[in-house]
């Protein structure tokens, strides 16, 4: 295996604004289509049921994309493959744009699934390029990026949408990611890390790390299962703010997007607090604070002003949790083994995302059965397991010293996981 070279002090200030610009729009091509299915179903004379589909192809895609692209960052040179992705994402949002019928739509939107990993590309190598000393910053500064475009998303195609059509927001996106192809291949250093692998075993590898890094499983679940409350907020919100309770519009609910954004700016702050050696409490903080969301949003759910007040405030401190839990798990996880970031990433991002596609599922069965109060009691059953995953932690890692030391294993799990 050859390892990266030395890399720290190559990530200026502009680039890494680049790299978070570059990851948010990415990821946000998977979004827009959520507050415009109806729309895109007259338009294109389709059933409901093959409308919903269009969400559900472009999880899918996203999905296979964390398993069989992102690890290609441990094998090729990564700003070619960073901006090969982007442009791809281009190509595919245009087949999306001028798509005539419902195949086409589904087809373009599956592959823009696809290729938009970029983002889980960039994350990454932003993280290579950062001095050590920085690598929790640096991490922070991207998923906010990330964060901000999957929130946004929703805000910018109802409003794009309003001025020209649903098509207007990915022909615009795709002018967009063309330009960051564009501007990551002038900007960024060439970079390769060559991990001694075929492509088939490079995938093998990947699905290893879960059996060789116990740090990686138990950060995959504390990723998992906070993404899946992070999905059951956003996947209900919308039920209840145009029920009875409220009864808003579309585009006023697309607005939740900007009060969630505002939980992005801990995404900052918690890497720098990791940087500092303290992302055990960031990780523990986190964990209580999405518990607490969970009060907050249940006194939400009756209507009137202080109820809306009260919503809003879960909203923030829910994102804000779920951004700093995130930022704290991906500081550990990339200290784990450097010549392996990239298969790293996909591992815990794999699973991220899953816990983020069952959170959804396990929503439309408990709205349907016991509305806002059952979607409320699931979110906080959900980061009640979280803040009790990290209590667990916190007991094991504080065994008596001299039962550590006689345990290897555990004095190596400890030092990785102390990495950030």
């Amino acid at each position: 295996m050859t390892p990266e070279k030395p890399a720290s002090g190559q990530l200026g200030r502009g680039t890494l604004l680049l790299m978070s610009i570059a990851a948010g729009l990415s990821v946000a091509g998977n979004y827009f289509a959520q507050p415009l299915l109806d729309l895109i179903g007259r338009d294109l004379q389709l059933s409901a049921s093959t409308t919903a589909l269009v969400v559900t192809v472009a999880q899918t895609g996203y999905g296979l994309g964390l398993l069989l692209l992102v690890p290609l960052g441990d094998l090729v040179e990564r700003r070619r493959l960073a901006v090969t992705l982007c442009a791809l994402t281009a190509v595919f949002l245009t087949l999306t744009a001028g798509a005539p019928n419902g195949a086409l739509l589904l087809l373009g939107t599956a592959l823009t699934g696809l290729t938009s990993v970029a983002a889980q590309v960039i994350a990454p190598f932003a993280a290579t390029l950062a001095a050590p000393a920085a690598r929790g910053r640096t991490v922070g500064t991207v998923m906010t990026g990330i964060l901000l475009g999957i929130l946004l998303a929703r805000t910018a195609a109802g409003l794009l949408a309003e001025l020209g059509g649903w098509r207007t927001v990915y022909w615009v996106n795709a002018g967009l990611m063309l330009l960051m192809a564009v501007l990551l291949r002038f900007r960024l250093p060439a970079l390769r890390t060559t991990a001694g692998l075929r492509y088939p075993g490079l995938l093998r590898s990947t699905l290893a790390l879960f059996g060789s890094e116990p740090v990686l499983r138990r950060r995959a679940a504390l990723g998992a299962l906070s993404f899946a409350g992070f999905s059951v907020l956003w996947t209900s919100v919308a039920f209840l703010m145009s029920g009875p309770a409220y009864g808003w519009q579309e585009s006023a609910i697309g607005l939740l997007g900007l009060v969630g954004a505002a939980g992005s700016l801990a995404a900052s702050t918690a890497g720098r607090l990791a940087d500092r050696g303290l992302v055990h409490r960031v990780t523990g903080v986190a964990a209580f604070l999405l518990l607490g969301s969970w009060g907050l949003l249940a006194s939400g759910g009756s209507g009137g002003g202080w109820s809306l007040a009260a919503l809003l405030a879960g909203v923030v401190v829910l994102d804000l949790a779920v951004q700093a839990m995130h930022v704290s798990n991906q500081n550990v996880v990339y200290g784990l083994r450097p010549e392996a970031r990239n298969r790293l990433n996909s591992a815990y991002m794999t699973s991220y995302f899953a816990g983020g596609a069952v959170g959804s599922a396990l929503t439309s069965v408990v709205w349907g059965a016991a509305g806002w109060a059952g979607v409320c009691v699931l979110g906080a059953g959900l980061a009640a397991v979280v803040a009790g995953l990290w209590v667990a932690e916190r007991l094991r890692d504080r065994r008596p010293v001299a039962q550590a030391e006689s345990s290897p294993r555990f004095t190596a799990e400890r030092k990785a996981d102390q990495l950030s």
